[in-house]
């Protein structure tokens, strides 16, 4: 045996079996047998292709190869043989490989190799699908052109102990690769989506475990997931509000999808065990019962962020192709690498959903929790922001300067941590419209919906920025949006609130015939409804002293300081202001008369 040191420029390829723990715990004897099946069809396929294995565990395997091209030709083949394979068995005897392949020096001693080649080989392969495989950058120059399969560009991966972003590239799996558990992606499906953007939800996932107590866990994951598909622009997905309303509603699904005219429903489980975690997640077309795609994950919980891009990615390939989706590197916006703060921080939303004064303030004890336990969880502190200005807005908590101060220092630091956080830039646009500040509420809401433009927080109010610096019919756009997604916001009871908005909208475009529209679908019209509304009648010769809604009106409203109140609209127009401040004292004082 030759145990001279050698060093040399080589290829290496990593592959692991995917779950094999867990398929181990559930039938060794079984696992095993299956196991030295799949080697059977491996490790003739390497050294088919020139390859040498080195001494490994049964579940994986490191090869190294002189050429890249040999090394990516029998990853493809053996993934395919291995598909093909598995297509015959019932699940239980389903075993699927990832591989990663890299090109760099490595140190070959005896039967052993080392350096850092091998190592981001292995680190690549943990990345990828399984039944597939991952290249590095260097391997998919060398490769490209010279074989007669498709390498797709995916983006960049945070390689655990590797410094840098590292840019990854997907080989087009063979046909029929997936297990027979998995749907194989396909755009044929999304014929229908062609001439518009699909519409998607992602309905609130069941939790399969035991205790109740876990439910934060379950939606805070799919909460995040939720965010996840709203900053992507090529597709539209309704609110996490709406969503978890159709849970606790009864309504037939039948009715939610087509209430919403959905194209897509996202959904799933999940059960979580000590540090594991499993997920079982679908997508499929309510129209025809299909399943475009599914797959289930079996990972430990640190791995969470990475399962979360996965599922985001897998379906916006399904339904709109393979595209650059920048928004699903993750590398600046994984809040915290540290579980105990990413657990306080998800108990925090999660409180923060219920809408009680007990539960504020336990929120923002769970969030002053997250924050000491990761000072650098940017969420946390946009979140505790967040968290504050709920309890200053329903008065769970007395308005002082100090709680301010507070409130904006959280927003602050979470945006020195991650300047590209929305949540930041969104909340910083609530506050300099609260303060006629209209040129910084622009900037900052225009920074918020580039981020992130399907969230109805967002579209919400950069709408309503919009109407106020003279880009009146993209404010409408983005609030009819916004009513679309998310018709009943979290905290309300129904849609007065979009609908005031909207309503607006087109009183500042002096669509004043819409405005009566909108205000009829409305159950209460609040003071700033009622005074545009009864502006809008009387515009358009109408008669309004005999309507309920008006009557109703004048006895609560009459005694308003009408300066302070059109001071609150925020208008960007003091003509405006003073019309509606006359109007507001004629009505008033004809109802006295």
């Amino acid at each position: 045996m030759d145990n001279k040191v050698k060093r040399r420029l080589t290829t290496i390829m990593a592959s692991d079996c995917v779950d094999y723990s867990r398929h181990m715990d559930e039938n060794e004897e079984k696992t095993l047998f299956n196991l030295k099946a799949c080697r059977s069809i491996i490790d003739p396929v390497i050294l088919e292709y020139g390859g040498r294995i080195f001494h490994t565990a049964g579940d994986s395997v490191i090869a190294e190869f002189s050429s890249p091209v040999d090394s990516v030709l029998a990853a493809y083949e053996f993934q395919k043989l291995m598909s093909q394979r598995n297509e015959k068995l019932e699940n239980d005897d389903v075993l699927q490989w990832r591989v990663g392949i890299h090109s760099d020096d490595c140190i070959i001693e005896g039967e052993d190799i080392y350096g850092n080649g091998v190592n981001i080989a292995a680190r690549l392969e943990s990345h990828c699908e399984p039944g597939g495989v991952l290249l590095s950058r260097a391997i998919a120059e060398l490769v490209n052109k010279k074989i007669d399969f498709q390498i797709q560009a995916s983006g960049t991966r945070d390689l655990k102990n590797i410094s840098g972003e590292f840019e990854v590239y997907t080989v087009a799996q063979p046909q029929n690769s997936l297990a027979p558990s998995e749907q194989p992606l396909t755009n044929t499906e999304n014929e229908k989506s062609a001439s518009r953007k699909p519409k998607i939800a992602l309905l609130p996932f069941s939790n399969l475990n035991n205790d109740e107590e876990s439910g934060y866990l379950v939606d805070g994951i799919v909460e995040d997931m939720t965010t996840e598909f709203s900053m992507i622009e090529e597709m539209e997905i309704i609110s996490r509000q709406s969503s978890f309303d159709h849970r606790n509603s009864g309504e037939p699904l039948e009715k939610f999808v087509e209430r919403f005219s959905l194209d897509y429903l996202v959904s799933g489980s999940i059960r979580s065990s000590g540090k594991r975690i499993r997920i079982s997640v679908e997508l499929s077309d309510p129209e025809t019962g299909n399943i475009v795609w599914s797959n289930k994950y079996d990972r430990v919980l640190e791995d969470i962020f990475d399962v979360q891009d996965e599922i985001v990615r897998k379906i916006t390939i399904a339904l709109i192709g393979e595209i650059e989706i920048s928004s699903l590197n993750r590398a600046k916006r994984k809040p915290t690498e540290n579980l105990t703060s990413y657990d306080c921080l998800l108990r925090g939303k999660d409180l923060h959903h219920q809408f009680t004064p007990e539960a504020n303030a336990e929120a923002i004890r769970m969030l002053d929790k997250a924050i000491e336990a990761d000072q650098k969880n940017g969420k946390a502190h946009a979140w505790r922001a967040c968290v504050l200005g709920q309890a200053l807005g329903r008065g769970y908590l007395e308005t002082t300067d100090a709680l301010m101060e507070d409130a904006l220092n959280s927003i602050n630091t979470a945006k020195e941590l991650d300047e590209g956080d929305f949540e930041c830039h969104r909340m910083l646009t609530e506050v300099y419209l609260s303060l006629h500040q209209f040129e910084e509420a622009e900037k900052h809401g225009q920074i918020a919906f580039d981020f992130n433009p399907n969230d109805p927080r967002v579209t919400s109010v950069f709408g309503e920025v919009c109407l106020r610096v003279g880009r009146i019919e993209e404010g409408i756009s983005h609030l009819e949006k916004t009513y679309q997604l998310d018709p009943v916001p979290t905290g309300q009871s129904n849609s007065d609130r979009r609908l005031g908005g909207l309503l607006t909208g087109y009183f500042i475009s002096e669509d004043f015939e819409k405005c009566i529209s909108i205000a009829s679908d409305m159950n209460v019209l609040g003071l700033r409804e009622w005074l545009l509304t009864s502006f809008a009648y009387i515009e358009q010769g109408l008669d309004i002293f005999e309507k309920a809604w008006f009557i109703s009106g004048i006895k609560n409203f009459k005694d308003s300081d009408w300066a302070l109140e059109v001071d609150r609209f925020h208008l960007n127009n003091e003509m405006l202001k003073m019309k509606l401040i006359e109007h507001a004292h004629e009505l008033t004082r004809s109802e006295k008369k």
